[in-house]
């Protein structure tokens, strides 16, 4: 009779404790992940998004402007993406095809915003893209 005494003390003992919050393994907390990009990392579709909404300011963009901007900026970011994913990172043939889709997306750019406004686009390149950083963090 000791002994099943002893035994149920036991037991119930131990399933006391493993219901406890304290002897209770805990699932290890998911690690924090910092995203960081380099070069060669995808450009995140927002990318385009922001660069128009910047433009639009800046440059007082109309709606059709801002909207045709937008379709540019987003072919860019998928042509480049899609380039990034097919040659090495930083070789000859992604640096060729990168300038390649650059020189394209300005040329629509340049026929979408006019002469005046592609030239207030290439003095104001610096100020947007520091508001884009700003816009990252």
């Amino acid at each position: 009779m000791r002994f099943a005494s002893f035994s149920v003390l036991c037991l119930t003992s131990a399933l006391a404790l493993s219901s406890c919050s304290l002897f209770r393994s805990r699932p290890a907390a998911a690690p924090v992940v910092e995203a960081v990009r380099t070069e060669d990392s995808p450009t995140p579709k927002t990318a385009a998004r922001d660069l128009a909404d910047v433009m639009t300011t800046e440059l007082q963009l109309t709606p059709d402007q801002t909207q045709r901007v937008r379709t540019v900026l987003n072919g860019t970011v998928e042509q480049a993406n899609a380039a990034k994913a097919k040659y090495a990172p930083k070789s000859p043939e992604l640096m060729a095809e990168l300038k390649r889709i650059n020189v394209s997306s300005q040329q629509e750019l340049q026929v979408i915003l006019g002469p005046t406004k592609f030239k207030q686009l290439q003095a104001s390149r610096r100020k947007m893209a520091a508001e884009m950083q700003q816009r990252r963090q």
